[in-house]
This record gives C-alpha cells, structure tokens and sequence, in this order.
C-alpha cells in the first residue's frame, strides 16, 4: 500500500461513530443520570458533538450550563452514568454497515490493525472482544491513568510501536476534529470518515488528509485507488 513512496502497513481506527455507532446507548445512559438528578435531557442527534472527548467531559457537556464547573456535580453525575451505562452499553451498539468486511479484508492483506479510543478502556475492550473478536489487533486502547487522552499521541505512537512501524507507515482513522489532530500529532497521514458523529466540515477543518464517505473509501485509499 503506497501514496507517494509510502508504504501504508499499519492502521489505527477511533472506536466510537469510526468502527461502531454507540451513539444510542451512550444518550439513553447520559439522559439516565440527567433525569436521577432533576435535570433535563437531550435529544439522542444532541449528543453527536458531546461525545469523543472521555466521559467526564461528557458530563460536563450535558448537564445545565450553571453547574458544569461543580465537580460534585459532575462525579455524581459519572457514578449515575456509569451504572447505566454498565446495563446498557452493548444494547444498541453495533458496527456500522460494511466494517467487518472491511477489517477481514485488511487482516487478509497482512495490515495490522489497532484501536486508539477516549472512551474508558475496560468499555473499549469489551465491545471490540464482543463485536470483532476474530480481528487480531495489535492493541485495543482507550482512556488509561497516566496516559493524556487524545489529540495527544501518546497511545497512538504507542501502538505504532507495537506494530514495529514508523508513523509514516501509519493511517490514522477517525469521526472527529480530534482524531485528525491525534494522527497528524503522531506525524500519521489521517482518513475522516463521514459516517460519524461530526461530519465532514470538521473534518476538513481540522486537517483531514482524506475523506471517506464509504467504508470502502478507507481500502481504496490505503491502496491508493483514491
């Protein structure tokens, strides 16, 4: 797989609105802890621009404006979400229509695959055993203590270096504004994909070195089709 003199022999795939669309399960477990504490809830399409950012940050966006800045505000409400989501995080979640297709075709072809997520790890790694267990991913990260969430690149030079690749080997695939600062940080050419949470304008914005608006767009660019 080349662009220009590069060979592509790694990617790094977001989780959430890039492999799997979570975003039901993580509304209806965010608007569960909004009603225990008295508070009104969001639309299921609201949650779209709250999420990706770690579930605190989740909290601190979703509850009323006045008390964002409370912090036993916020960690009430992450105890109540937590419990909710402990129920309900693999009720609705299922991967988006041609990603395991996709994966199967990439592990075929001898990519190696690995997982650079916000969402808390324990979360990460059970819906990627439950959903793509067959997929043998180098690493399956997520929120780690001692590690700085993205746009940081910590995990995903992390996970480049489990590969045994430099990052110009490396394509970095996401949803968000965040993800393509995360791969452009670790100096990895980096896919937006327009089946997400955020959309393309975000995307562009924020340095997208491509655009997929199918998950075959992915294999064509890593083949250098597109």
């Amino acid at each position: 797989m080349r662009k220009n003199g590069k060979e592509y022999k790694g990617i790094i795939f977001d989780l959430d609105g890039t492999l799997i669309n979570t975003l039901e399960d993580l509304a209806d477990s965010v608007n569960e802890a909004l009603e225990r504490m008295g508070y009104p809830v969001w639309p299921v399409e609201a949650y779209r621009l709250k999420v990706g950012r770690g579930f605190r940050n989740l909290m601190e966006n979703s509850v009323p404006e006045e008390v964002r800045e409370d912090d036993s505000v916020i960690e009430q409400m992450l105890d109540f979400f937590v419990e909710a989501y402990d129920r309900r995080y693999m009720n609705k979640s299922h991967p988006y229509e041609g990603i395991d297709r996709l994966l199967d075709e990439l592990v075929q072809k001898g990519v190696f695959l690995a997982v650079n997520s916000n969402k808390r790890t324990d979360y990460t790694e059970k819906l990627i055993d439950k959903l793509f267990h067959r997929i043998p991913f180098v690493g399956v990260f997520g929120e780690r203590a001692g590690v700085p969430k993205k746009p940081d690149p910590a995990g995903a030079l992390e996970l480049c270096g489990r590969m045994g690749l430099e990052p110009e080997q490396v394509l970095y695939v996401g949803d968000s504004g965040t993800d393509m600062k995360t791969g452009k940080n670790a100096g990895m050419d980096t896919i937006g994909v327009g089946w997400g949470f955020r959309g393309f304008l975000e995307l562009e914005e924020n340095g997208a070195v491509y655009l997929a608006e199918t998950v075959k767009d992915i294999l064509d660019i890593a083949e250098n089709r597109i």
